[in-house]
C-alpha cells in the first residue's frame, strides 16, 4: 500500500509539473491523472482480491469490475478529484459461497471484498491516502449495499432509477476487473442510455436538479467554476442530457464532457451554440486544473499567490486578473442561457 501510495504520487507530481509548463493542456492532464487513477486502482483491487482469496477463498465462475463514475469515469480527474465508483458482481447462480477456509455467501464475499478495496484506496498509510473513494453514485446510493449483482444493477437502471441517475451513468466505464464481465456491463450502460426516454421528463428532471443544487450550494463568487450560473455543472447538465436524448454524434458512446459537447448534434444545437459550450468548457477545466493542483483550498482573487495568477493569466492569454473575471462572468451569462434554452426550455 505504502509503494503504491509512493508511486502514484510521484506520477500526479510529474503530470502536474507538464501541466504547469505547458508540456500538456488541461484535457490531456485530466486524462493522464483519470489513467492514473486506473492503474494504481486496478493494482489495489488486484491484491485486495488475492489477500482476501488466501483466508475466504473465491466464488466459483464469480467475477467483478470497478466501474467508474464522475470525473473517473469521463477521464475529466483533477490533482486533488475523489474517485466514484461501484463495483459490480455477477456470479452462476447455483454458487452458494466460496471455497475457502472462511467461506462466505457470493453477496457477502463481494460486500467484505468491496470494503477491504475501499481501505486499500483510501485509508491513511505512512505516505497517506490514495484516493478518497465515494460510492453513493451506487444503485440506492447510501442505502444500497456496497457492492451490487449485475442483474440487480440491470433491473434498478431499467426500472427503478432516476433521471439524474442515468444522466450520471451517461460518464460511467469500466476501470478494472474482469475483461468479460467488463463488456458485459459495457453493453449493459450502452443500452440504457440508448433506451427511449421522455424528453420532456429528462429535460425537466435535469432543469429541476439543476435549481435545487443552485438552493442548496449557491457559488462563493465568480471564481467558483463549479457552482457559478452557467459553469461547470450546466455544462456537464447540457451533455449529459443530450447523451440521454441520442443527441450526441459519434460511433461510440462518449463519456467525456468536452468530446459529447463538441459532437453534439445539429438537431440539438446549432454550431455556434456548439462551439461557446466546448470553448467554455476548455477555459473552466483548465482554470480548475491548474487551481486545483495549486491550492489545497478555493481561490482567493484577493490572497492569490502571484505565481499562479500568472499561470492561469497564461493560459487565459488575458492581461490581469479583473479581465479575467469578467471573461469568466460573460463566459457563463452564454453558457447559462443555453443552458435555459437546451435543457429548461426557456
Amino acid at each position: 500500500l505504502d509503494r503504491l501510495r509512493i508511486f502514484a504520487l510521484e506520477q500526479k507530481f510529474l503530470i502536474g509539473i507538464r501541466l504547469l509548463t505547458g508540456a500538456i493542456d488541461a484535457t490531456r492532464a485530466g486524462k493522464a491523472f483519470s489513467d492514473l487513477a486506473d492503474l494504481t486502482i486496478g493494482a489495489a483491487f488486484d491484491a485486495v482480491r488475492q489477500e482476501f482469496a488466501r483466508r475466504h477463498g473465491t466464488v466459483a465462475g464469480g467475477r467483478a469490475v470497478i466501474l467508474g463514475m464522475g470525473k473517473l469515469g469521463s477521464r475529466e480527474l483533477t490533482a486533488g478529484s475523489d474517485v466514484d465508483m461501484i463495483l459490480l458482481y455477477d456470479h452462476p447462480a447455483d454458487a452458494d459461497g466460496s471455497d475457502g477456509a472462511r467461506p462466505l455467501a457470493p453477496s457477502q464475499y463481494y460486500a467484505r471484498l468491496t470494503q477491504r478495496l475501499i481501505a486499500a484506496v483510501s485509508a491513511p498509510t505512512a505516505e497517506g491516502v490514495l484516493y478518497e473513494i465515494d460510492l453513493r453514485l451506487r444503485p440506492s446510493g447510501n442505502k444500497g449495499p456496497v457492492a451490487t449483482h449485475l442483474e440487480a444493477f440491470r433491473k434498478y437502471q431499467r426500472s427503478e432509477a432516476w433521471t439524474w441517475e442515468h444522466m450520471a451513468l451517461t460518464r460511467a466505464r469500466v476501470v478494472a476487473g474482469d475483461a468479460a464481465l467488463a463488456g458485459e456491463v459495457a453493453g449493459e450502460i450502452a443500452k440504457i442510455i440508448a433506451a427511449p426516454h421522455d424528453a420532456a421528463k429528462v429535460r425537466h428532471d435535469a432543469c429541476e436538479m439543476r435549481t435545487l443544487i443552485e438552493t442548496d450550494k449557491p457559488p462563493r463568487d465568480v471564481w467558483d467554476l463549479k457552482l457559478i450560473p452557467g459553469g461547470l455543472i450546466d455544462l456537464e447538465f447540457i451533455a449529459q442530457t443530450a447523451a440521454l436524448l441520442g443527441q450526441v454524434d459519434g460511433e461510440n458512446r462518449a463519456t467525456s464532457t468536452a468530446e459529447a459537447l463538441s459532437h453534439l448534434t445539429d438537431r440539438f444545437c446549432d454550431r455556434q451554440a456548439r462551439d461557446e459550450l466546448s470553448s467554455a468548457y476548455r477555459l473552466f477545466t483548465g482554470l480548475a486544473q491548474v487551481s486545483r493542483l495549486c491550492l489545497t483550498g478555493d481561490i482567493d482573487p484577493d490572497d492569490m499567490p502571484p505565481g499562479l495568477a500568472d499561470l492561469l493569466l497564461r493560459n487565459t492569454d488575458l492581461p490581469d486578473l479583473k479581465v479575467l473575471e469578467a471573461h469568466i462572468a460573460e463566459t457563463a451569462r452564454r453558457v447559462r442561457g443555453h443552458f435555459d434554452r437546451l435543457v429548461c426550455g426557456r
